[in-house]
């Protein structure tokens, strides 16, 4: 039974022993650090590897194992929160993560490295549900859009900013700071969280551990999360292992799902699918943000292979979106409670679709400035989604049910980004294949401008072979050109698909109460 009966939401005037903007600040840097930790070492991988001399391909396991550890956890955060209390989970999990920020710093080789990451990944699951949940009960109702503002806006810069610190640290610094950093803005969060919330902690209650479910839940997560993060290496189903994966994956998410709604306490709450808003708004969530982080992974990585452009280089093209939405999301939260939100929620989306239309039309010696406008406008789009998204998300989940549903929210979502990742690479390489295939065979040994290609590579130096090299490889760099276009033009029309479903979902009328625990 819980220790106190939840039926009265919390006075939002008392009980904070610190300044609420402090507190939220406090919060909004636990997301942030944990969201940065996901990207932050994938432009790293290659002098990680180098300083612990192993191959890039084995250094990527650094970010698979802490992708299948977080991957699992989360969904585990509605439970811990009913168990523990919201406020002693999120400020244990941070204090954790630092730790193993810590330990991950002073790794002294891959295998140690690896293990530090795995630990770091499992202790950071209910850090963005958890400030998620706190923010939403910092705030009373009526400032509901400015606590989910807070939170948005580093939900979604993180992502951005992640390669560019990486690739800044590892350029002119050692590897190890990537995960140094986060030991001070740790201390600094858990800290401030405690001595803030502690006194308004949400109730208990002894809830039994679901052990089959727990077991079912780490085998297909962490198969499908491996799946997806070494399947584009390993040539997807033409590989054995990749295979199996998936096959271990689907079958354990069948019998996940049969004994979850067979049994009496759930690791996983998956009635809260039975809500309209929370079932459509978590799918139209998801397919935006898998679309986002998609083109968050792609363009940097064009960038950086193609056009010549270093990590650090290729997200300062990115950046001024993340200023815009932390400039816009405060006027955001203010004015989104006094208009119907899926009218913020299509907008989003439709400015969304706009940014990569914008992007479609990129060319391989377009100026800086060209490369970062439709990011600028991009930034205006996510300023908005996440507070509509989750607003609509949110509408008609009880009190009890608000941290399972931030836990299977955020899981859904973090999965949907692996799955865009994943999609999103494959995609890009296959079709620039493609394109060069048809750009060969327009080709001929009689056409004039390659006659004359030759001629000028020849004037300049080059032997025929080290000519034929130039010409390859600037074919190759078009139809790489050529196949990120489709995806951008694919994205824009996606969005603007998706901004239908948004209809699909009552309107929101009230303000999600503050994550509590029910008897």
């Amino acid at each position: 039974m819980s220790s106190a009966v939840a039926n009265n939401p919390p006075d939002h005037t008392s009980g904070v022993g610190l300044p609420h903007g402090l507190v939220a600040t406090a919060l909004a840097l636990g997301t942030f650090m944990q969201v940065l930790d996901t990207t932050i070492a994938n432009v790293s991988i290659p002098t990680i590897a180098g300083n612990l001399g192993v191959s890039p391909d084995q250094g990527t396991w650094v970010i698979t194992s802490f992708a299948v550890a977080n991957g699992i956890s989360v969904p585990l955060t509605g439970w811990l929160m009913q168990r523990f209390g919201v406020v002693r989970t999120f400020a244990v999990s941070v204090l954790l993560f630092t730790l193993a920020s810590l330990l991950c710093g002073l790794a002294w080789s891959l295998p140690s490295l690896i293990a530090f990451r795995v630990l770091q990944g499992a202790v950071s699951g209910p850090m963005i549900p958890g400030s998620q949940a706190l923010l939403l009960s910092l705030f009373p109702p009526h400032k509901k859009g400015t606590a989910l503002a807070v939170w948005s806006m580093t939900t979604l810069v993180a992502p951005i900013f992640g390669p560019i610190l990486g690739g800044y640290i590892s350029d002119n610094y050692s590897w190890p700071w990537i995960f140094l950093i986060n030991v001070p803005v740790g201390l600094f969060c858990a800290f401030v969280c405690w001595q803030g919330m502690k006194h308004r902690e949400t109730p208990t209650r002894k809830l039994p551990i679901d052990g089959i479910g727990l077991g079912l839940l780490i085998i297909w997560v962490g198969s499908l999360q491996i799946m997806l993060d070494k399947g584009k290496d390993a040539d997807w189903f033409h590989s054995g292992f990749i295979v199996i994966m998936a096959a271990v994956a689907l079958v354990g998410f069948i019998t996940f799902l049969i004994w979850e709604f067979s049994e009496k306490h759930p690791i996983v709450d998956l009635s809260l699918f039975k809500n309209r808003n929370f079932s459509i708004g978590t799918t139209a969530l998801c397919l935006g943000y898998g679309v986002f982080f998609g083109a968050v992974v792609l363009q940097p990585l064009w960038m950086q292979t193609w056009l010549g452009y270093n990590a650090t280089w290729a997200g300062f093209v990115a950046a001024p979106s993340g200023v815009v939405a932390v400039l816009l999301s405060p006027f955001v939260g203010k004015y989104i409670s006094k208009f119907d939100v899926r009218l913020f929620a299509t907008f989003s989306f439709f400015v969304f679709g706009i940014s990569y239309f914008m992007r479609a039309g990129y060319t391989a010696d377009a100026s800086f400035t060209t490369f970062m406008t439709p990011l600028l406008v991009q930034g205006i789009a996510m300023s908005i989604f996440f507070v509509a998204m989750i607003s609509i998300v949110f509408e008609g989940v009880a009190p009890a049910q608000i941290p399972s549903a931030s836990g299977l929210s955020n899981f859904l979502r973090i999965t949907a980004g692996s799955f865009a990742t994943s999609i999103t690479t494959t995609f890009w390489d296959n079709h620039s294949a493609l394109h060069q295939s048809h750009m060969a065979e327009a080709s001929s040994i009689y056409d004039s401008n390659l006659h004359e290609a030759m001629g000028k590579l020849s004037a300049a130096g080059f032997n025929q072979a080290q000519s034929l090299s130039v010409l390859s490889r600037e074919l190759s760099s078009q139809a790489h050109l050529l196949s990120a276009l489709d995806f951008f033009w694919m994205a824009g029309w996606l969005c603007w698909g998706i901004a239908g479903l948004v209809w699909f979902t009552r309107r929101p009328n009230g303000s999600p109460r503050p994550a509590v625990a029910a008897d």
